[in-house]
């Protein structure tokens, strides 16, 4: 599976680089801290699949990266996606190494 690192996703949007973000938190969890990007619940991924784009890069991430770790293996395996990447260590690492004034839990 491939990963980015917080660093270079930070790196990503400075340079104003087109990609996706997908959050696959669950909606309680998007009302205490975000990166942007769309909100769509591994609860919800296989159904809402077709919004993943499959024409450029696509950063998925989840509270740690466990979660979307899983939704990029199901996705891959179901769907052929080839252009996933885990963000590593998730919004808990945003906010550790990025953004210390985000809210955690």
């Amino acid at each position: 599976m491939k990963e980015i690192s917080v660093d270079e996703l930070k790196e990503m949007q400075d340079n104003g680089e087109v990609f996706q973000l997908v959050d696959v938190r669950e909606p309680n969890e998007f009302e205490i801290c975000s990166l942007g990007g769309d909100e769509i619940p591994m609860s919800q991924i296989m159904a809402r699949y077709q919004e993943i784009s499959k024409d450029k890069k696509v950063i998925v991430h989840c509270k740690s990266g466990k979660r979307s770790a899983n939704v990029i293996n199901a996705l891959e395996q179901n769907f052929g996606y080839t252009n996933l990447y885990n963000l590593d260590g998730g919004i808990l690492a945003w906010a550790e190494e990025i953004d210390p004034e985000m809210d955690q839990y």
